[in-house]
């Protein structure tokens, strides 16, 4: 998506403060590691940077940086989405300037064009993209999608391979559980969670809001209860895949068991491990939540079992990757989820945030 068909100007247009305002804030609807939304941008009439945030980074669980710039990255295809909207064509760069170690990208204008009907289609699912925490509803997701899916990762450097031997999703979910379990113990961990878990009634534009907590709510009308069975439907056996341990956020109880089984299972990986690639997998993982989101399929994401290198190892192994995992997905079905908060504009834009045109703000 750096560049779209169509006939493009023959000079870079020129951005305007309200048009820098809409990209930041389309931007910031990317998904994050517990909502930390560890992401800033700087804006000019022709470029925006976007830069992470170390401040929200979780030294424990990620010491690496890995989740935060896989965040970052998914904030990236936010910015090159939302210039399309706006009838921009764009080229980005990736660590444009090694004297500035937080400046991740600088996505510059490069000319015009109308947004294609697909992109069209990936900006009308932004507003309702979520990632799922609760049960799935009992459907099927279809072939044709998940085909789509996977050729939206290849677009952006990375690759989505969907996992169906039985044995592999069941021998996944243990090493969830045992990731989880090793977290569990470790005190410091489950503070650090904790700290990004809102309390009821919060007005926090960050974290894990209460509601989201899977065992605060109730399951929305159409949803399998917990620990309901897994039929379709028709009374016809769901796919025999288990649905992975959700995330307790260093609560325990938080989490909730049983609902419809996964449509699909799948890994996320890159064939490096750079923050480059990190990047890359958090473009590829925003353009294919929102692919799946425009035939209203939402993913459940888990990243335990990959922030511990012994268990990262365990996941390369069982599934035969020759590359690295960055993510495990699950795809189902679901009722659309009440929208997490998100910072405002101003609040993501450090200092002297936007400058006129023809300025640099190198």
């Amino acid at each position: 998506m750096n560049s779209a068909p169509g006939r493009s100007t023959a000079t870079a247009p020129v951005m305007s403060l309200e048009d820098a305002d809409y990209v930041i804030a389309a931007a910031a609807r990317a998904p994050s590691v517990h909502n930390t939304q560890p992401w800033q941008f700087r804006a000019s009439g022709q470029a925006v940077e976007l830069l992470a945030d170390p401040g929200r980074m979780l030294r424990r669980i990620d010491p690496d940086g890995r989740e935060m710039l896989i965040s970052c990255g998914a904030a990236l295809f936010g910015v090159r989405l939302a210039l399309r909207r706006l009838g921009y064509l764009s080229a980005a760069e990736l660590f444009p300037d090694p004297a500035q170690r937080w400046l991740l990208a600088r996505v510059r204008l490069c000319g015009s064009a109308p947004a294609t009907r697909e992109e069209t289609e990936l900006i009308t699912a932004l507003p309702h993209r979520h990632t799922h925490r609760g049960p799935f509803s009992p459907s099927d997701v279809s072939g044709r999608l998940l085909a789509a899916l996977c050729a939206d990762a290849e677009t952006e450097g990375a690759e989505l391979a969907e996992i169906t031997d039985p044995k592999l999703v069941a021998g996944l979910s243990a090493v969830v559980d045992r990731a989880a379990a090793d977290q569990r113990a470790d005190p410091r961990i489950a503070a650090e969670l904790r700290r990004w878990v809102q309390p009821t009634c919060s007005f926090a534009r960050d974290g894990i809001p209460a509601r989201a907590r899977v065992g605060d709510t109730a399951p929305a009308a159409g949803q399998a209860a917990s620990g309901a069975s897994s039929q379709l439907a028709s009374g016809a056996a769901a796919p025999a895949q288990p649905r992975f341990a959700q995330r307790d956020f260093g609560e325990p109880g938080a989490e909730e068991a049983g609902g419809s089984a996964p449509a699909a299972t799948a890994v996320l990986s890159t064939a490096a491990d750079t923050p480059a690639d990190w990047l890359r997998a958090g473009q590829a993982l925003n353009r294919l939540l929102l692919r799946a989101a425009t035939r209203w399929v939402f993913a459940s994401l888990q990243s335990q079992p990959l922030e511990s290198p012994a268990h990262r190892a365990e996941v390369r192994d069982l599934l035969g990757l020759a590359g690295y995992p960055q993510l495990l997905l699950q795809f189902g079905r679901a009722n659309v989820a009440a929208a997490t908060p998100r910072r405002p504009p101003a609040e993501l834009r450090p200092g002297c945030e936007y400058f006129g045109a023809g300025e640099d703000q190198r």
